[in-house]
Parts: C-alpha cells; sequence; structure tokens
C-alpha cells in the first residue's frame, strides 16, 4: 500500500514560523514534524511515499532526497496552487495509477505509531476514516455523524467544543477521484476533500469510521500545538548522551545530548530534553523538562529554558529567561532578556491569529519568535506576543503587541533641561 502525504499547507495559523519554513519542517524534538510522520510510515511497513508539496518545496526535497534514510521511497508532486484538500489530492492522481486502497495522512498531524495500525487493521473495507473524541475546540475539525459504525455525514465548523471529528487519517480508494472531479469550491474558497467523501456516501459507499485514542494523535494547527508535539515527542524518544557533558554539570532524567553538543559544568538540566549537535548549553545555566535545543545553539550563563523549542543557531545570552515558547534560528538575545509566560491575573493566555484572538486555553504561555529575531539588553515580552522574523527589539523594551516582519522597535530618549525623557 501506498501512502499520500499532503505537506503543502501555508501554516497561516502557525506565523511568523511558516513566513520562513514550510509548516511540515517545523521541528519537533529537534526533527522536522514530517519525519516524525515519515517515520512512523516505515515502522507500519508503509514504503512508498507520495508526498504533495507546495510552498518552499526546496527545502523539504533538500532535507528528505529520496526517503532512502528513512527507509522510504518519496515521490514528490506539487500543487500548482493552494485550493484546499481535495485539490492536493487530485495533484497525486498520476502516481496512484494501478493502485487499489491507499493510505492518505495530512502532513501537520503528530501521530504514535498505534494511530496508523489502527486504521490499517481495523479497515477491511476500501474507505474509512480515523475518527478521535475532542473534549475541547472539537469545532476547528470536521465533526462525524456516525451510524452502526459507518460515516453518514461530515459537517465542518460546527459549533460545539467536544465530540467526535475527522482524524485526518483515511483508507481511501481511487474512486474518490470521480467524485472529486464533481466538487465545486466551498465557502472558504477551496476544493475540500470532505465533501468528495460526502459525494461518496450519498452515492451508496460505505465509509468505516475507526475510534483513535486521543493520546496518539495530535492536529498541529497553532503554535502551542507545537509545544505539545514536542512534549510528547520527547516523551517517547530514546535519549541519549553521545556529547561532551563537563564535570559538575547534572543531568537528571532522560536527557540527549547529540555528538558535538557540549553541556558546560553547572549546568542543571532536568529531562526530557534534547541538545542537539554543535550546541552549547551553560555553565551555570538550568534547562527544565520539554526543552528542545537545536543545532549549534548556544544557551549562556545563568539562563533559564523551560518547556520550549530553540531552533538552530539561536543564541540566548546570559542572565535570560524563556518559558513556554518558540524561538526560531538564529535569534540572537540580548542579556536579560524575559519572556513572561503567566498574566498578571493569571488568566489564560490569548494570541492573536490571523486577527483574531484565540484564547490558548493555557494558564502558561510565552512568545512565539519568527527567524533572525535580535534583542537588546533587558528586553521583556509579554504573554501571548509574536515576533514576526527579522525584527530587531531595542534594549529596555517591553513589547504588549505583536511585531511584524521586519520591524524595528526602540525606546526613544530626548534631553531635556529638566534631564532625560524617555517615550
Amino acid at each position: 500500500m501506498k501512502a499520500v502525504v499532503l505537506a503543502a499547507g501555508r501554516g497561516k495559523r502557525l506565523r511568523p514560523l511558516t513566513l520562513t519554513k514550510p509548516k511540515c519542517m517545523l521541528p519537533v524534538a529537534n526533527k522536522p514534524l514530517l519525519e516524525h510522520l515519515l517515520a512512523l510510515l516505515h515502522e507500519c511497513r508503509i514504503h512508498h511515499v507520495v508526498l504533495v508539496v507546495h510552498r518552499r518545496h526546496s527545502v523539504v526535497k533538500e532535507y528528505f532526497g529520496d526517503g532512502s534514510e528513512l527507509g522510504v521511497k518519496i515521490e514528490y508532486v506539487s500543487q500548482l496552487r493552494p485550493a484546499g484538500t481535495a485539490d492536493a489530492l487530485r495533484s497525486a492522481r498520476h502516481a496512484l495509477e494501478g493502485e487499489g486502497s491507499f493510505l492518505l495522512i495530512h502532513g501537520d498531524l503528530f501521530l504514535r505509531r498505534r494511530a496508523i495500525e489502527t486504521l490499517l487493521s481495523a479497515s477491511k473495507r476500501q474507505f474509512a476514516i480515523g475518527a478521535v473524541q475532542v473534549e475541547k475546540g472539537a469545532g476547528q475539525f470536521g465533526l462525524l455523524e456516525i451510524r452502526e459504525g459507518l460515516v453518514v455525514d461530515i459537517r465542518e465548523k460546527a459549533q460545539v467544543d467536544s465530540g467526535l471529528v475527522n482524524a485526518g487519517i483515511y483508507i481511501l480508494g481511487g474512486e474518490v477521484f470521480d467524485f472529486i472531479e464533481k466538487l465545486s469550491v466551498s465557502p472558504r474558497g477551496e476544493y475540500e476533500l470532505t465533501d468528495a467523501i460526502k459525494l461518496l456516501i450519498e452515492s451508496g459507499y460505505e465509509v468505516k469510521s475507526v475510534g483513535i485514542c486521543a493520546q496518539d494523535w495530535l492536529d498541529v494547527g497553532f503554535p502551542w500545538d507545537l509545544l505539545e508535539a514536542n512534549k510528547r515527542a520527547l516523551l517517547d524518544a530514546d535519549l541519549k548522551v553521545e556529547g561532551d557533558v563537563e564535570e559538575g554539570a547534572h543531568l537528571i532524567g532522560s536527557v540527549s545530548v547529540a555528538e558535538g553538543a557540549i553541556v558546560r559544568a553547572c549546568a542543571y538540566i532536568e529531562g526530557p530534553c534534547a541538545i542537539a549537535e554543535g550546541a552549547e548549553v551553560g555553565p551555570n545555566c538550568y534547562l527544565r523538562p520539554y526543552t528542545s535545543v537545536g543545532k549549534h545553539v548556544r544557551i549562556g550563563n545563568a539562563c533559564e529554558i523551560k518547556n520550549s523549542i530553540i531552533m538552530g543557531g539561536t543564541h540566548v545570552a546570559h542572565l535570560s529567561y524563556v518559558a513556554d515558547s518558540i524561538i526560531g534560528s538564529n535569534c540572537n538575545f540580548g542579556a536579560g532578556t524575559i519572556v513572561a509566560n503567566l498574566r498578571f491575573d493569571e488568566k489564560t493566555v490569548k494570541v492573536r491569529i490571523e486577527s483574531k484572538l484565540v484564547d490558548t486555553r493555557l494558564r502558561k504561555f510565552g512568545i512565539v519568535a519568527g527567524d533572525n529575531v535580535k534583542t537588546g539588553v533587558g528586553t521583556l515580552f509579554m504573554p501571548g506576543v509574536k515576533v514576526g522574523p527579522n525584527c530587531w527589539i531595542g534594549p529596555n523594551v517591553t513589547l504588549y503587541e505583536d511585531v511584524p516582519p521586519n520591524s524595528r522597535v526602540f525606546v526613544k530618549q530626548e534631553l531635556m533641561r529638566e534631564g532625560l525623557k524617555t517615550v
């Protein structure tokens, strides 16, 4: 059986991270999200993957090549324009000629092996959909109506908080393409795969619902979902110390130190944590659980990092604090940069996503910083702030609001007769 992975999404809700990286290449435990998925397919004995790509596809191809290092054969297909999931699958039609059933997976999912195996083993029919019970935020997925184990309807954007939803994992047959050709554009201007499946059902085809455990499935749609995926990946990983750990450093629990990485004296690291090749941590710093330190990252003296993703090439200078945050590649945080992760009123943190305030449902959440962000000494970020790539945030600036890409934010000072005025 072949697998089709839809990895052409633009990832608008994950901006500013996806302004410079494809969504499927965002790191989870120091590996791209897509790499985790391809490794699972190999473990499930699926060795031929049709990968549908679009934006910055050269980055994906350069990283994965033909897939041989992961034990799979990758066949790349380009979706010429972002026109929905059905259009993305239609782009792969020629790569599936002569196939019977095939596995289809959305490329922004973080899965455990059991999720794929459950679908493969439970489906004796030609068509099946993975179904997962969601207790919060079910309205952002397709709500499934099930009768005697079969899907009878899929309702998009239903006004509910909990329910059984479409997991974005399918067993499909070639007949689906005939129904894709019959589709009209949806209200949001796309060709929806779920609309094609509803046409299948209306035409008499049976589509089985296959239950998937919520702990084996995660849709990485928002930045805080990326932190949850990172946590799960670190908990599941076989973490080993292969790099240099100086005398006096303390590694507690499961910690990975890759070859070529250095943990300096008096660093205190609580696992699970992963430190990638060429990274340097310490001395005298504190890494708390669920932190991933990317390649060639430098964590300076007396820093504290907690439950965060620090991407490759970033430098967090001494006396800084970063918590519950995602920091892009090649950033440079000046000494004493502080990320606040808890609102003063202790309410849940809200983040602006596509002009709307979205409740993270988290009491603690820090910031999302794109690539090449630079801060001066004493910069302070309030919870939920997003900073676009290539921004400079000057010394002693306190940020309460998002900063668009390529911006400069400084405190202006004026000399007055009575003294120094700061505005």
